[in-house]
């Protein structure tokens, strides 16, 4: 086993609190599939909302899909001007088999864009 970090994200249309909630869910239910994960491969989570989306915490909707004990943090990204925005991004370090160039990153919606050369 080799413990890998797992990057993702997701764009938002609106932000409002059901609509984060469930885009976050989205986003962690294809990490986990794109890399055949399971709670318990979890080491932590760290997520960040870009400064425009203050409606929830997306650690909430992670204890949702049923990684309650797995360590879940927030952050807020650096607000750099012209920075895409209504962005959630995450970033799992995880214990994997998997080699670090077999290891899936997921961008959904308009966050493809932010990494167009490691996006699933």
């Amino acid at each position: 086993m080799a413990v890998r970090a797992v990057r993702g994200a997701v764009q938002l249309d609106v932000d409002e609190r059901e609509h984060l909630l469930a885009s976050t869910r989205e986003l962690v239910a294809a990490v986990m599939t794109a890399n055949g994960l399971t709670p318990d491969d979890l080491i932590s989570v760290l997520f960040t909302c870009t400064p425009d989306l203050v409606s929830e915490f997306p650690a909430v909707a992670a204890r949702e899909t049923g990684l309650g004990s797995v360590p879940l943090l927030c952050a807020v990204e650096v607000d750099v001007p012209g920075a895409m925005p209504r962005v959630v991004r995450l970033l799992a370090h995880v214990d994997t088999d998997r080699p670090r160039e077999q290891v899936q990153h997921v961008y959904l919606r308009g966050a493809v864009a932010l990494r167009r050369d490691i996006a699933q």
